[in-house]
């Protein structure tokens, strides 16, 4: 069971390094689209948050507090990232783009800083 948690952990971490990695080589590029790597990225953190939730829950060691807020959190960036590249819009406003970042941010610091 461990290697399956560590293995979800990997996947999730993964995820996340495509959603940041995509959105800064946008920002690079000064193109303020989002793309596939990041879609794909939140879909993976969604599906292996749901699982990590599950089992630290089965654990009984889950701060359901935070796993909310991080949920939470993460629907948001999943539903701000998806309905672009769904609808194939090549640039997305400044605001929404620079949003999206900061959300990224703030997850990750909420997954990092609460304890």
């Amino acid at each position: 069971m461990d290697f399956v948690h560590l293995a979800l952990r990997y996947l999730h971490l993964l995820g996340f390094a495509a959603v940041f990695g995509g959105w800064l080589v946008s920002l690079l590029k000064h193109k303020f689209d989002f793309n596939n790597a990041m879609l794909y990225g939140i879909a993976t953190q969604l599906a292996t948050g749901i699982v990590l939730y599950g089992l630290a829950s089965a654990d009984g060691d889950a701060n359901h507090a935070k796993l909310g807020v991080k949920f939470l959190l993460a629907l948001l960036l999943g539903v701000m990232i998806a309905i672009p590249v769904w609808k194939k819009r090549e640039k997305v406003a400044a605001g929404h783009f620079y949003a999206t970042g900061a959300l990224i941010a703030v997850t990750a610091g909420v997954a990092v800083f609460w304890t």
